[in-house]
Formats: structure tokens, sequence, C-alpha cells
């Protein structure tokens, strides 16, 4: 049997998810991982936040609209 954790970067107020990422680029992989966790809870908004970059880039997902 094979168990499979989830855990979100950070919750805010039970609202939105915020993924944190350091790295070169975002990719759609890490699209799919916030798109996984808003369906798993059933949230409808994920901040993705990459600080690799000397400009932070964040990236709005939304689930549902």
């Amino acid at each position: 049997m094979c168990s499979y954790y989830y855990i979100a970067d950070i919750l805010v107020e039970d609202e939105i998810i915020i993924e944190v990422k350091a790295i070169k680029e975002i990719d759609t992989v890490h699209f799919a991982q916030c798109l996984n966790y808003l369906r798993i809870t059933g949230l409808k908004l994920c901040l993705l936040i990459n600080f690799s970059k000397p400009r932070m880039e964040i990236k709005r997902i939304v689930n549902g609209i």
C-alpha cells in the first residue's frame, strides 16, 4: 500500500494556498501541483511564488472558474 502526503507551504485564512518556490523557471508541473492542492482541499485560489529571480514572480491559479 502506498500513501502520499500533500503539504502546501502556506494556507491563509483557510482560503488561499501559497506555494513557494526558488527555481529557475516555473513549469507546468508546478501549476499542476497547485491545481492538485486546490482539487484536494476544495479551495479556489493558489498563489505560486518564485523567489529565484531578481524580481519576485507570482502566478495566480484559480480552480473552478
